[in-house]
């Protein structure tokens, strides 16, 4: 009775449409704010202006991408996926604005800390992630959906990396744990989340639209490749640099290299809303082994982080964005013009940036690539997706029950 009730109430929600159902704040939000970051970001770092933020430029700009953008995005996906794990309402409403309200005012008290002061930036800005692991354990846990209690370890460790994160910023001589902590909680929830959706949409479509080969379902090697990235990235928590560091990255990325290519990812070519998905995943090993490269000292260590955060996650991020908008609002699942021009884009920025971090001499030619793309992704999603977010369902604008 569950699933019947959780719809019935969810139809019977009255209030504005973008308080309807998680994912929509949150991933307009995260967008407008990762355009608008990177935005603010360029010129901050050419030192064509100043913003009054009590920790420096570079700080500012890799926390608000990964406590602002991406705690945002992922905030919005668990809060859609959990009513489809436990069958329960949806947070919607008050709740759900009140959650908004403090993500938008961390972002606030952030960018302006040098007014609020650090401390009440901090306390601000780091209790949102554990406000949204406390909803999504208590929804999972009153749909006694246990097997998905996982989730929150990655949850909680980004949100102890944001605590660390402004320890650290404001504290001389700091060693970037907190860096480190939050970026491998992010590729360990692409690991989990991406092993499980990717597989799963290439096989319904290719079933539909192209049979043959399909994936491999999730085995004892999927479990060995994730065991072996996460052991890899805590030990480059602790220890960056280094032989040993290395050669565990490097072991971990051949291994996710082989777990993307039993995902048939080959034959998804004709649907783009699935093929994003196999390309944001390949810079998963790629960050893996670019970092193991900079732990030997071959590289800069940005070269793998961007392939992480602006690869992995900046495409993981607009594939899971554009298609529940798309499926969560009543339209068809197919990537328009538009959103396989977002695909482009947000892949552009992501191989400028680490091609940047390769190739020094190029370097500020190939950030504003880099930033111009990103911002072109975003923007162009918030442009494209916004007006489907702000209105209510599709069904519903046209009076079908």
């Amino acid at each position: 009775m569950a699933i019947p009730l959780a719809l019935a109430r969810r139809r019977n929600y009255s209030g504005p449409a973008i308080f309807s159902y998680g994912f929509r704040p949150f991933f307009l939000g995260a967008a407008v704010w990762a355009a608008l970051g990177i935005a603010l970001w360029l010129p901050q770092f050419f030192g064509e202006i100043a913003l009054p933020i009590a920790m420096g430029p570079l700080d500012w700009h890799v926390h608000e991408m990964l406590f602002g953008y991406l705690a945002a995005v992922i905030t919005g996906f668990l809060l859609t996926a959990v009513p489809n794990w436990t069958g329960r309402l949806p947070l919607q409403g008050f709740p759900l604005m009140i959650l908004v309200a403090v993500w938008a005012a961390g972002r606030a008290a952030v960018t302006f800390s040098a007014f609020t002061g650090e401390l009440a930036a901090a306390v601000v800005d780091a209790s949102f992630l554990f406000l949204v692991a406390a909803a999504v354990g208590r929804e999972i846990v009153a749909g006694r959906n246990w097997r998905n209690l996982k989730v929150l370890l990655p949850l909680i460790v980004l949100g102890s990396g944001n605590i660390i994160f402004h320890i650290e910023a404001h504290s001389p001589g700091h060693a970037g744990y907190g860096i480190r902590l939050a970026i491998a909680a992010v590729v360990i929830l692409i690991t989990l989340i991406g092993g499980r959706v990717i597989p799963s949409f290439t096989r319904n479509w290719l079933v539909r639209e192209n049979p043959g080969k399909l994936p491999v379902s999730f085995a004892r090697f999927d479990a060995i490749a994730i065991a072996c990235g996460i052991a890899a990235l805590a030990l480059w928590i602790v220890v960056p640099a280094g032989q040993p560091t290395g050669v565990a990255l490097a072991a971990a990325g051949v291994l996710h290299m082989v777990r993307l290519a039993r995902w048939a990812g080959e034959r998804t070519w004709r649907d783009r809303l699935v093929l994003v998905l196999h390309v944001g995943y390949a810079f998963v090993p790629l960050g893996f082994i670019l970092t193991g490269l900079a732990a030997f000292d071959l590289l800069l260590p940005s070269a793998g982080l961007h392939a992480w955060m602006g690869g992995a996650a900046g495409m993981t991020t607009l594939a899971v964005m554009t298609r529940a908008s798309l499926g969560h609002t009543g339209r068809a699942l197919a990537a328009s013009v538009a959103t396989q021009a977002i695909y482009a884009a947000v892949f552009v920025a992501a191989m400028a940036r680490v091609t940047a971090a390769l190739v020094p001499d190029w370097t500020s030619p190939l950030l504003h690539v880099a930033a111009c793309a990103w911002i072109a992704a975003f923007g162009g999603f918030a442009a494209v997706y916004g007006p489907m977010l702000l209105r209510p369902r599709l069904n519903q604008e046209l009076g079908i029950a």
